[in-house]
């Protein structure tokens, strides 16, 4: 097998070698938009990184100088890894270890002056909805207001004065022990403000996760914290438009997109959702991928005719940061464990909507409409067809 490329960007950097300066200014500007000015990162975070293996990358995204308002500067944060243990080890044991990662990493958060931090997709856990195996992973279920992953979180977020969004397997305690996927949001006072569920559950592929959960039930909601208006989009989310817009009219400023999807399905989607959803929208979005190859114990087919296997195939990371003004910053490496710090001005989502007016020229109304009808059992579609001799 062929060794994984480690980043876009180091793709980028080879490609370029025979551009002049303004060629490549331009390659740049219409790869990536207004270029993201790069944020200084303290000496005591980049030593944790070399020292406990994880790059950390930060950049700025401004707004214009407004006279009747002061800059709305937050710094959010995403996390990619790795599982640290192999899946055949004890599941407390695989996930106390993904634990002390994230803790390393989230002090670095803290040492770069993060505000808010999502990690991925379950992070507490393989990704094992490949497998259709209910057994041991469901016991990594946990409670959203007591689950040991959620109490770390909440631990951690009233240390550091954080707001963190914690996405887990959920386990509903009160409704029948019912499985969900499940982002759980906690004040930098470290109690829980809520929970949002995914809304859409991908059948496609290896991931049969309505094998474990099905569609959320929590719809759209916007937490309001100390940092801005926060949302959260969980992965297969990201391919719904009606989802991305359905935030963006509850009053997001910032919508989390924490994921885990692979190479071979879905990268080269990757770097045009998020960012044509933050441009529709007018928000930011903050979006991040799981790292590497996970190998489970037990053989399984992908319903392809293809032969059986024990990997999902390579999650390739990327994470990156896109603005309502349709720059975005350089994504994470493809294959290293990582956090992404951005420094945004919350000034600019009200300023991009003042000059591009989505919001005024959407057409809520007609649209209603016709979702409406298009619901309806006796619905006819608006075809019109070349008129017959």
């Amino acid at each position: 097998m062929s060794e994984e490329v480690h980043s876009v960007e180091g793709l980028l950097e080879k490609a370029q070698k025979g551009l002049d300066e303004h060629e490549l200014s331009e390659l740049k500007r219409i790869l990536y938009g207004r270029p993201a000015d790069v944020l200084p990162i303290p000496e005591e975070a980049l030593k944790l990184g070399e020292d406990k293996d994880f790059e950390v990358k930060a950049y700025k995204i401004t707004a214009a100088q407004e006279q009747t308002r002061a800059p709305r500067l937050v710094r959010v944060a995403v996390v990619q890894n790795h599982i640290v243990r192999p899946t055949t080890d004890p599941i407390v044991e695989q996930r106390a270890a993904v634990h002390a990662r994230i803790q390393d990493i989230t002090h670095a958060a803290y040492l770069c002056g993060v505000n808010v931090i999502c990690y991925q997709e379950c992070w507490p856990t393989p990704f094992f909805f490949c497998t259709r195996e209910k057994q041991p992973w469901l016991e990594l279920a946990e409670s959203s207001e007591s689950g040991p992953s959620v109490l770390l979180c909440k631990e951690m977020a009233k240390k550091y004065n954080m707001v963190i969004v914690c996405p887990i397997l959920e386990r509903d305690d009160t409704h029948s022990h019912i499985i969900w996927n499940t982002a759980v949001v906690i004040s930098n006072s470290g109690k829980v403000m809520g929970t949002s569920r995914k809304n859409h559950i991908p059948r496609v592929g290896d991931f049969n996760e309505s094998t474990y959960y099905m569609e959320g039930n929590t719809g759209h909601k916007v937490f309001h914290t100390q940092f801005g208006r926060i949302a959260v989009n969980i992965c297969y989310g990201r391919h719904h438009p009606l989802n991305w817009l359905a935030y963006g009219l509850n009053g997001a400023e910032i919508v989390f997109n924490p994921s885990a999807t692979v190479g071979a399905l879905s990268e080269p989607m990757w770097p045009i959702e998020a960012r044509n959803a933050a441009i529709a929208n007018s928000y930011f979005v903050a979006c991040n991928n799981r790292v590497g190859t996970e190998v489970f114990p037990h053989e399984f087919t992908s319903a392809d005719g293809k032969p059986a296997h024990k990997d999902f195939g390579h999650f390739y990371g990327s994470s990156y940061i896109a603005a309502p003004d349709a720059s975005r910053t350089p994504g994470l490496s493809r294959v290293r464990d990582g956090l992404l710090v951005g420094e945004i001005d919350l000034n600019l989502v009200r300023q991009i909507r003042d000059k591009w007016s989505f919001p005024m020229t959407m057409r809520l109304d007609m649209y209603a409409k016709e979702i409406s009808d298009a619901c309806k059992q006796d619905f006819k579609p608006q075809a019109v067809y070349e008129p017959s001799e």
